[in-house]
């Protein structure tokens, strides 16, 4: 490829298999709103779209996050001229004009432009636009061909001599601050986590090492230390799906949030069988509140309120007055108010009792993945550090047996539509979180956005698979169809000949890296912006546990059971206690009816303090904005790039403050005249 200034020659870091169809070298990519545009070459390959800069500073094994989008990441391709109207163009579109601009909308919410000139590129224009068209139908990307992952590997291609002590020094640092992150694979990781979280009655168990048991879990759960696993494997088939309740975290002061799928309505359990069940989610813990998913957002209101949003989000959709109601119109901002209400809830009522929340929902495997972390990012300063917060997304999200490849509409176009962005719903939540407490956590926005712009890059193993079963044998398609009897529970064919055991030597999903591995896509500069540099030193330590008997106020005993539902605490029996009258509640009865909104005390007082290390959020309307740095990128007034805030932006902002504080100081030397009071207004 042609060399850039000074001689050093620039060479496209291909990935294995990776071939480049067309190149455009002389284009431009655009950049914000003005007329400012980076020369250099728009090449498309069977893979992705990709700009390799005239003045690129490195090139490396790996893509630069700033100039590469992988083709199942383009959502729309726009050829416009100023002889004609723009054109979408598809595989099976036909360019009749030479395209002057190309725009490349993304479902991350970017928007590339890029410029061709008239010195001779046009015929380069044409082919290129054709290509990218046709590349992304024809790209093969998690189809079943035989290679594990449809092609995706790691790359193997060794960096220019001048980058190698740069790359090992990436190394180093890469290696120090993924070590603290456990991606709960093995045993140690289980085990070094419940050590941290202080949970004594709690056990690692290894009943469902081999799937065998519930295929969509993990390997390791943690149950209840006096709970053998003879016993455990009698509550499995009354759960959808198998997936069984089990410990997601332990409050310092004796709580415990479970988690657990709905209950199967064809399971008749028995005498034993409800001794096992009662055991698993009372466990003489103290009493058991279920926090069901009912006045959460169903994922077709998720998905249809993130289309809606992302069509908002592109230049010209609305008008500037009407702007704000259509961004209300989506509801993507209500259905973040609403998840931050019920995790503050079921925040609260940990912090305050002893007790044990139990998070139902019917498959287990969406609303509960963002509830749970939700309410340990208000809970555990740990989990809002930087290692803890990719612990915890590797704990309730990736082995908890998230569909990430579904939800996120990345399987073949002839699978099911099943879309539904929950992750990047979670991850909002987490932003307006940041946004209220910035010392609290140890990462920043700028992490965050490399996290969402990160599940859509098919580069790495973490959201290409929907559990840890599928990860092991290397395959991202939804598991074989199974039945469920009543005994043994469910069955399913056994493995094809030559397919790899979970957790084997050749299993293919050990081919790719993990999203942590932040040195392959970002520079050194772009991953010191990931951590917060405002954070609190060190992790707060643990609350004293209350005594045995709790809080101060009547509260019942073990084997109560209630349901936390708008705010309030019912009575709600478990379905083989149907035939029993539902207990009778005390006097007092809990209510959470005004914990959703800081400052407010239901007995008009003084709110209480929350307790050390409780984050409680407010999440009334104004108090919920828009993740404009996300969101907005595709808008030219607010293209900044894809790190916030850029050093253009902060030392313009320096120097309007100084201004401004000049003008104050001014203004201060001068002595004010004295003011009369204002006449009442008309």
């Amino acid at each position: 490829m042609s060399g850039a200034p000074g001689g050093r020659r620039l060479v496209f870091p291909r990935l294995p298999g990776e071939l480049v169809l067309e190149e455009a070298a002389g284009a431009r990519q655009r950049c914000g709103g003005g007329d400012e545009s980076v020369p250099g070459t728009l090449l498309c390959t069977n893979r992705r779209l990709a700009f390799l800069p005239a003045q690129a500073p490195s090139s490396r094994a790996f893509p630069r996050s700033e100039y590469d989008v992988a083709l199942p990441c383009i959502r729309k391709l726009v050829a416009a001229s100023s002889f004609s109207k723009p054109k979408v163009l598809t595989a099976a579109s036909t360019l009749k004009f030479i395209p002057e601009e190309l725009l490349v909308f993304c479902r991350d919410f970017r928007l590339l432009r890029f410029s061709f000139h008239q010195d001779g590129l046009a015929p380069q224009a044409f082919r290129v636009a054709n290509a990218i068209a046709q590349a992304r139908e024809a790209a093969a990307w998690l189809r079943d061909t035989g290679e594990g992952h449809g092609g995706w590997s790691c790359p193997t291609e060794t960096p220019l001599e001048d980058e190698q002590e740069e790359d090992e020094e990436d190394e180093e640092e890469e290696e120090e601050g993924s070590a603290a992150t456990l991606l709960f694979e093995n045993l140690h990781d289980w085990e070094e986590e419940l050590k941290r979280l202080g949970a004594l009655g709690w056990r690692v168990s290894a009943v469902n090492e081999r799937f065998d048991m519930a295929p969509s879990l993990p390997r390791y759960l943690w149950v209840p230390s006096g709970l053998l696993d003879h016993d455990l494997k009698r509550t499995f088939a009354h759960f959808e799906e198998r997936r069984v309740p089990r410990l997601c975290w332990h409050h310092p002061g004796g709580s415990d949030l479970l988690r657990a799928a709905g209950f199967h309505a064809a399971s008749e359990p028995g005498s034993e069988d409800v001794r096992c069940l009662e055991a698993l989610l009372l466990g003489g813990r103290g009493p058991c509140v279920v926090a069901d998913s009912a006045e959460l957002p169903t994922l077709a209101d998720i998905q249809l309120a993130h289309l809606r949003l992302r069509a908002l989000c592109v230049p010209g959709a609305a008008a500037e007055e009407k702007w704000l109601s259509a961004l209300e119109a989506t509801r993507w901002l209500e259905h973040v108010r609403t998840c931050l209400r019920r995790a503050v809830e079921v925040a609260s009522l940990l912090a305050g009792r002893r007790c044990s929340v139990l998070l139902q929902e019917p498959s287990d495997r969406d609303l509960n993945c963002l509830l749970s972390s939700l309410v340990q990012l208000l809970g555990d300063p740990h989990s809002r550090s930087l290692p803890g917060f990719q612990s915890l997304v590797q704990r309730e999200w990736v082995a908890a047996g998230h569909p990430f490849p579904l939800r996120l509409g990345l399987l073949r176009r002839d699978s099911p539509r099943e879309e539904a962005p929950v992750f990047l719903l979670f991850l909002d939540c987490t932003w307006q979180l940041l946004r209220q407490f910035p010392a609290a956590f140890g990462f920043t926005e700028a992490f965050l956005l490399a996290l969402h712009d990160s599940s859509f890059a098919p580069y790495f193993s973490t959201f290409l698979f929907s559990c840890q079963r599928q990860r092991g044998r290397g395959s991202p398609h939804r598991p074989r169809s199974q039945t469920y009897t009543p005994a043994p529970g469910w069955r399913e064919a056994p493995p094809a000949p030559g397919v790899p055991l979970p957790g084997g030597a050749g299993a293919a999903g050990g081919r790719l890296p993990e999203v942590w591995a932040w040195g392959l896509r970002y520079s050194r500069q772009q991953r010191a912006r990931f951590r917060n540099p405002a954070a609190a030193a060190g992790t707060p330590e643990a609350t004293e546990p209350p005594g045995p008997g709790g809080p101060a106020g009547p509260w019942p005993g073990p084997g109560s059971v209630f349901a936390l539902s708008k705010g309030s605490l019912c009575p709600q029996p478990f379905p083989w206690r149907s035939g029993r009258p539902p207990p009778r509640l005390p006097r007092f009865a809990p209510s959470l009816d005004s914990v959703g909104e800081r400052g407010v005390n239901p007995g008009g007082g003084r709110p209480p303090a929350p307790p050390a290390g409780l984050l409680l959020p407010c999440a009334a309307g104004p108090s919920v904005r828009l993740w404009r740095r996300c969101y907005l990128r595709a808008l030219p007034e607010t293209q900044r790039g894809r790190f916030a805030p850029c050093p253009a932006a902060l030392a313009e902002e320096l120097l309007l403050l100084q201004d401004r504080l000049r003008a104050r100081q001014r203004r201060g030397s001068r002595p004010e005249p004295s003011r009369s009071p204002p006449a009442p207004s008309r």
